[in-house]
């Protein structure tokens, strides 16, 4: 009888604990169900799914915030060639660029991004012009192409230092084509004249360093460019004196005389007195042929 009454407790005990574990297990699974919830436009391929301009939308702003950009490329571009006048089309369009332009951190990484970034933002102030997103647009077309003229830069720079010079003057050459009224086209420009000292155009390089420390005095490279002007007008004083006086930075240059590979130093093709080509134009190969 005493046995009795010391097992019946145990019995009890055992059965609240099995009815706990029960009850927390059946919580848990419904907490697991509801935070669940929002994730489930990611699961099946039901039409709606795959058409509701809300649920793509849903979709793609979740890859978004969680930075995966490349998923987020591609559920808004499925939005906008689903919904293209829908209202959120040019937040979706805007988005798009966004997703392209932050894949890239640093110019020394592969940019196509930013080239697609800068077509996605172009699109946009193209396609929904006056968008509410049409100033931000602009401001990120800007810090586009100060990517591109930076990386520009940064890719002659390595083409500089390996001696491939004419791979790193076409670089330097883009940037004062196409960027002229940045900053960044002072340190192309005094590479570009370094670029042609090395391969051996030094009426070039002259008239390129000159240039530079006219039109930009106060470039962090001002004083090297000084100093290495000022050697070449040492090496070749007439030539200096003749140049400084009838040249300025924007005139055509006259081709300097061409020694051809494999001939000797007295063998010369001397260009016609009119033979002129402008500046940035064809350059002269460090074995003396034309590219």
């Amino acid at each position: 009888m005493g046995f009795r009454w010391v097992l019946l407790p145990l019995v009890l005990l055992v059965s609240v604990s099995v009815g706990c574990s029960n009850s927390s297990k059946s919580t848990k699974s419904s907490g697991q169900t509801l935070s669940g919830k929002d994730e489930q436009i990611f699961i099946g391929d039901t039409v709606e799914k795959n058409y509701d301009p809300n649920v793509i939308m849903k979709r793609a702003e979740s890859f978004f915030d969680k930075e995966d950009y490349a998923e987020a490329i591609i559920e808004y571009q499925h939005f906008l060639d689903l919904h293209r006048v829908h209202t959120l089309a040019s937040y979706a369009q805007f988005k798009l660029a966004e997703s392209h332009f932050k894949q890239v951190k640093t110019v020394d990484r592969d940019i196509d991004p930013i080239y697609k970034a800068l077509d996605a933002y172009q699109k946009l102030r193209r396609d929904y012009p006056g968008s509410r997103y049409d100033g931000d647009a602009g401001e990120r077309l800007q810090a586009c192409h100060r990517m591109i003229a930076q990386s520009y830069l940064f890719v002659g720079q390595f083409y500089y230092r390996r001696d491939a010079y004419l791979a790193a003057a076409h670089r330097f050459e883009a940037i004062l084509k196409q960027y002229p009224d940045m900053d960044i086209a002072g340190d192309a420009l005094y590479y570009l004249a370094l670029t042609y000292k090395e391969i051996g155009a030094e009426d070039w390089a002259r008239e390129k360093l000159m240039a530079f420390m006219e039109r930009y005095p106060n470039n962090q490279y001002a004083s090297t460019g000084q100093k290495v002007l000022a050697a070449l007008n040492a090496k070749h004083p007439t030539e200096a004196v003749a140049q400084a006086t009838t040249s300025s930075p924007d005139t055509t240059t006259k081709i300097p005389s061409v020694v051809h590979a494999g001939s000797s130093p007295a063998t010369v093709l001397s260009p016609t007195p009119d033979t002129a080509i402008p500046s940035g134009g064809t350059t002269l190969c460090r074995l003396g042929v034309w590219c």
